[in-house]
């Protein structure tokens, strides 16, 4: 393994490059202290915030989109996803990124992801109406959601015009299935993995390897698991908090890496 020690990721390969560390924004309970989060993550460098149109029934958009009027469009990179739902056609597909547009107020989003793949709905219509909405300016980029590698494998046969630039899936120190086959998988094809519950709902915190590697770098158990993510080529995390300190905390996993060894001891745990 090289260990990858840029604090910005590329973007599948578009050029563009994006924090390596974001927040998510599922199960927000106290949208006021959240809204104060996400507005600081922003301002100290954690310029990427992940959304989705069912998270709290539209409310984590209309979260995002004050947000946004606060720090400003342009220092903030944002993902939404759709219910795979929608992919049936054009007209649904348009119809649901206006609403998601309109609650996060803004005109394009910067990356929309088809949330997961419903097998009922082949999966050349996602692509299909992906493309569309980058075609028709709803969005700048396109990427999928909890795509297995043959899924994903499979939906790049379908592309005719722009790529699939990020797979958002679960990924953790404590969870590291996606490195069996996808990972390499998406390192060689130059797509971003976005790791979403890269701290196990809280497990990190707690877990005893963590715990004493982090006595090690003077780090706390989180911001060695989220270091561990971040040190894999391609690879960013989108941790959620509704707390400003729990931010400073995430800033803190970046700008420095594990050892390689030490890498490989907590790719055994």
């Amino acid at each position: 393994m090289i260990i990858d020690f840029d604090d910005l990721k590329p973007l599948g390969s578009t050029g563009e490059r994006i924090p390596a560390i974001g927040i998510g924004t599922w199960d927000i309970r106290d949208y006021i202290l959240a809204e104060d989060a996400l507005a600081h993550a922003v301002e100290i460098g954690l310029g990427m915030i992940d959304t989705a149109e069912i998270y709290g029934n539209g409310l984590a958009e209309e979260l995002v989109g004050r947000v946004i009027k606060r720090v400003g469009r342009e220092n903030v990179f944002i993902t939404t996803k759709l219910k795979p739902q929608h992919f049936i056609s054009k007209y649904t597909v348009f119809r649901a990124i206006e609403k998601s547009l309109a609650r996060l107020g803004i005109s394009t989003v910067d990356l929309v992801l088809v949330h997961w793949p419903e097998y009922i709905i082949p999966i050349k219509n996602y692509i299909k109406y992906l493309e569309a909405l980058v075609d028709n300016g709803y969005t700048r980029y396109i990427g999928v959601s909890n795509f297995s590698l043959e899924d994903l494998a499979l939906a790049l046969t379908y592309l005719k015009k722009h790529d699939i630039v990020v797979n958002q899936v679960k990924y953790s120190v404590l969870d590291k299935s996606v490195e069996k086959g996808l990972l390499p998988y998406m390192i060689d094809m130059k797509i971003t993995m976005q790791a979403y519950t890269p701290l196990e709902r809280g497990a990190i915190a707690g877990n005893k390897h963590l715990i004493e590697l982090g006595k090690k770098y003077g780090k706390t158990p989180v911001q060695i698991g989220l270091n561990y993510l971040i040190s894999h080529k391609m690879v960013v995390a989108i941790p959620k908090t509704e707390r400003r300190e729990r931010v400073d905390e995430f800033k803190g996993a970046m700008g420095w890496r594990l050892s390689i060894d030490d890498i490989k001891y907590l790719r055994d745990i």
